[in-house]
């Protein structure tokens, strides 16, 4: 098994990093989540990784933070009809802490928003996590939305939903910053996307 990589950022892109250790480059599978934490290409680099074996292929996903490695992992061996690729997609839509939230106070709409999460895979892992993430999950969750404003987290999902509809992050905080300046302060998330793609 492959806990981690050392080594060099040749190429990042928001899905995939190329790490080069040794001479060798390694392809490495990432959610937006260590994405935004990677260093610039030709930096060095620590990713903590988990290594999947198929009969076509070994995939090399990667992580920033061990608590993105944790909840991919808890998603992939604990919740059915959840592979690798809708693991990621829950790391690239909602953070560790808000996620934890969301099971703990079962928060089907919140999760059902994630990108390839239906309403009943939703329910799915509320049912089939609760046990695992309880109590602490909610007390995480409001301690998160303590160190983020208000404001900032409406900014922060209003990327993420545009990134998720093909916005590169730069593009996103750009286009946020343009439109916001038109809207009221009271505009919701789906205010700004709404806003952003007409203006595309």
């Amino acid at each position: 098994m492959i806990s981690f990589l050392h080594g060099k950022v040749v190429e990042a892109l928001p899905t995939q990093v190329i790490i080069e250790v040794a001479g060798v480059g390694y392809e490495v599978l990432i959610p937006l989540s260590s994405y935004d934490k990677l260093p610039s290409p030709g930096q060095e680099v620590r990713i903590l990784t988990h290594l999947a074996i198929r009969e076509d292929a070994h995939i090399l996903y990667g992580f920033m933070t061990a608590p993105e490695r944790e909840l991919f992992r808890l998603l992939v061996n604990t919740v059915s009809g959840i592979g690798p690729r809708i693991a990621l997609n829950v790391l690239s839509g909602m953070n560790v802490a808000s996620f934890r939230g969301a099971i703990a106070t079962a928060d089907v709409k919140a999760l059902s928003q994630i990108s390839g999460v239906g309403k009943k895979m939703a329910e799915r892992m509320v049912v089939e996590l609760k046990d695992k993430i309880g109590a602490s999950g909610a007390w995480e969750a409001a301690s998160a939305q303590r160190t983020l404003s208000p404001e900032d987290q409406k900014i922060n999902d209003a990327v993420l939903a545009l990134i998720a509809l093909g916005f590169k992050q730069v593009e996103a905080h750009d286009a946020l910053r343009k439109v916001q300046a038109t809207l009221s302060p009271s505009a919701t998330i789906e205010d700004l996307v709404r806003a952003c793609l007409k203006k595309n």
